[in-house]
């Protein structure tokens, strides 16, 4: 269990970044207060977008203290090994199935050639066989080895400079189960015409370049986000190089802008000159400081700046990041009504233990066909129609799968708004991007679906428009140039050695300071004896969630998952095993339930909330349905100076509850609920939302959990 006290609790999330060593293009981004005008959305003038490439969560930010990272204490269990006792995610068959392996560290400070590391398979087919429904536990082979390859703080200054100034998201994922084209094509256009309509469906890379340059012949057809902003009045810009854009600019497979790339008899010359010209980082920079910024500006690096695997790495992304910075606060005054959004377009092959939150899988061995349901309408979620240009992707067999969302993908927001260190931890892609937009300058998306609005936020939460405070300037570590020049000398990439032994990744213990998130949920298990099946009812009082659940006794099944919105609770059934039931539950920032027991247990109705007389109180529901006194043994799980320990007697049909203080835990709840006879317990955790931010998970950190607890963890 662990241990804290309040004042070590907030220490830990409210410090700052004022006493850090920062590069000198963070801090002077840092430095530059808010322009507060009206304290809303509408002091945000220009929004930046820098999209590199194919990096993964973990892979980047896993050891980063404060996030769901490696120390995240509850990772998904994985389907059963031979001979291996009952594992986590984290724990991998090697891709020829002969040793087992974990997360392992690049080291670059001791081989430095890994900072260039190889690159690893990204496509349609093998994200989908990586992702296996949600069961993601064999990763390796279809990714290879070394995606479970990871940076660390020493290798990646400059990114956890960024992360520790300004805001980093942990659930931001890659909008599709693909590679490079297909999630640009997200974030430029909200869609990649799941309906076969225009040209799409989009799930390979055959349009990623112009038909003379060698992408296909034909074109995609429907309305890219760019053109609403141009109609609607509103100024945008892409700044890149044509001839070396890393063909990561996905609006050259589209019919008007390859017309406008030509210059064909009537072409629209703004869609050339602001889409498909190049405008490199120097008139971003002269855009600055002619006052001339647009209100929407995309940034697409060149090959070597990518953070691609291969041309590029983290020390060439970071010298990039740098300029971008540099000519961004070429004006302090621009900058202080600025905002850079800095993502990746999808994670490579690089593990990410996350299990992104998806629509229900079909699935023909389950009553309906699905695993799972949704509260939300999934129209246009499933890949149900051919791809006409990407038949090698196309395999028949993934026909009908989810198309997202992907893996985690880092995010930072950066800006005069979003300074201190946050985390953000509320679910997004690539189409909450737009969706901020929207929010902004009040131009529609028409392609994002009704799943996607409803599960992903819109990207305001990352921001404060109330603070107006300035910030000291720090100006102490070197530039990033040198490191950038020496991994761009490098002869080639490196593929790593596998790790003489298996050693569990580990994440620095500490918090930070956290958004507020959305998130109402309430999780209920109940039993029906006459069907021989436990019940749970799924609902949820805030943003639509996806839960997903495990049934420990069957990881070989497909996962179901659960998109909760709405005041309608959903119902989800499941047949005792040999007069049992383990469901294992997982939803955004950290809520989990674990229901096990035995037939002919009475069920115990459980619930944690803020208490309505005092929200500074948490409140614990039960609900005793039997007809027997039940003796419950209540135990923190985590907090164990925060949460209460009692041994209570409930009488048939008894309705009780318990209060305690939410502030010595920061909202954060962990407990076991023991039926004294030891033939059932849950365990409830997660954190109780009030609205206002708050600090990340105290109990986060320390080595990653290869092994399932089977009921080592539960306390005395």
């Amino acid at each position: 269990m662990t241990n804290f006290n309040r004042r070590r609790l907030l220490h830990a999330g409210l410090a700052g970044t004022a006493s850090a060593l920062l590069p000198p293009s963070i801090a002077r981004a840092a430095a530059i207060a808010p322009d507060r005008r009206s304290g809303t959305l509408d002091d945000l003038q220009h929004v930046v977008i820098l999209m590199q490439e194919n990096r993964a969560f973990d892979h980047y930010f896993g050891t980063f203290p404060g996030v769901r990272g490696f120390g995240d204490r509850f990772p998904i269990p994985a389907p059963p090994l031979p001979g291996v006792p009952p594992r986590t995610v984290w724990l991998q068959p090697s891709a020829d199935g002969r040793q087992l392996l974990a997360p392992f560290p690049l080291q670059t400070a001791q081989a430095f050639g890994h900072m260039r590391v190889t690159g690893t398979p990204h496509t349609w087919p093998d994200a989908q066989h990586a992702w296996d429904h949600g069961r993601m536990g064999h990763w390796t082979a279809a990714k290879q080895n070394h995606a479970l390859a990871h940076y660390e703080r020493d290798d990646l200054p400059f990114q956890f400079a960024l992360a520790e100034t300004f805001t980093l998201c942990d659930a931001y994922h890659c909008a599709i189960q693909a590679g490079t084209n297909p999630n640009r094509v997200f974030l430029w256009t909200g869609q990649n015409d799941p309906h076969a309509r225009a040209g799409g469906p989009v799930i390979a890379n055959s349009h990623d370049n112009f038909p003379e340059l060698g992408g296909h012949p034909d074109d995609y057809r429907w309305d890219s986000y760019v053109e609403a902003l141009q109609h609607a009045g509103v100024s945008w810009q892409i700044y890149q190089d044509m001839a070396d854009n890393f063909t990561d600019n996905p609006l050259a497979g589209f019919a008007r802008f390859r017309a406008a790339w030509r210059q064909a008899p009537g072409h629209d010359p703004q869609l050339r000159r602001r889409g498909v010209a190049t405008y490199g980082l120097a008139h971003l920079r002269q855009d600055v400081l002619d006052g001339r910024l647009p209100s929407v500006s995309f940034i697409i690096a060149d090959a070597a700046g990518s953070e691609h695997p291969d041309p590029s790495s983290p020390a060439q992304g970071a010298a990039y990041t740098a300029q971008v910075l540099d000519a961004l606060t070429a004006d302090p005054k621009v900058w202080a009504r600025t905002a850079l959004l800095l993502m990746f377009d999808e994670n490579d092959g690089f593990f990410d233990h996350a299990p992104p939150p998806a629509p229900p899988s079909p699935d023909s061995t389950v009553p309906g066909g699905w695993a799972g349901a949704s509260a939300v309408s999934t129209d246009g979620e499933y890949h149900r129609h051919p791809a006409p240009y990407d038949a090698k992707a196309d395999l028949p067999e993934l026909r009908g799968r989810p198309y997202g969302l992907g893996p985690r993908v880092p995010l930072y927001v950066i800006s005069p708004w979003s300074r201190g260190g946050w985390v953000d931890s509320q679910v997004y892609d690539h189409t909450s991007v737009l969706r901020l937009l929207e929010r902004r300058f009040g131009v529609a998306a028409p392609g994002i679906t009704p799943w996607r609005r409803a599960v992903c936020g819109d990207l305001t939460a990352a921001f404060d428009f109330r603070q107006a405070d300035a910030r000291p300037f720090f100006d102490t570590l070197p530039a990033t140039a040198a490191a950038a020049a020496r991994a761009a000398a490098l002869p080639e990439h490196a593929t790593p050695p596998l790790p003489p032994t298996l050693t569990p990744p580990s994440q620095a213990v500490g918090t930070r300071r956290s958004r507020a998130l959305p998130y109402r949920l309430r999780s209920v298990v109940r039993h029906d004896y006459a069907r021989g099946e436990v019940v749970l009812q799924l609902a949820n009082a805030g943003a639509a969630a996806v839960v997903h659940v495990y049934n420990r006794l069957d990881l070989q099944a497909i996962p179901r998952r659960y998109t909760v919105a709405g005041p309608q609770p959903l119902h989800a059934r499941w047949p005792l095993r040999d007069g049992r039931y383990d469901l294992w539950l997982l939803g955004p920032n950290g809520f989990h339930r674990h229901y096990r027991g035995h037939a002919g247990v009475t069920a115990l109705a459980a619930d944690i909330s803020i208490d309505p007389a005092d929200p500074r109180r948490l409140r614990l529901q039960l609900r005793h349905e039997g007809a027997q006194p039940l003796s419950v043994r209540i135990r923190p799980g985590a907090y164990a100076d925060a949460m209460p320990r009692l041994d209570l007697v409930i009488a048939p049909g008894a309705d009780v509850e318990q209060h305690w203080p939410a502030t010595a835990s920061a909202g954060w709840y962990d407990l076991w609920l023991l039926h004294q006879d030891g033939s059932s317990d849950q365990r409830l955790s997660g954190r109780v939302e009030t609205g206002h931010p708050g600090v990340t998970d105290p109990a986060l950190g320390g080595p990653a959990r290869l092994y399932q607890s089977e009921g080592s963890d539960v306390p005395d």
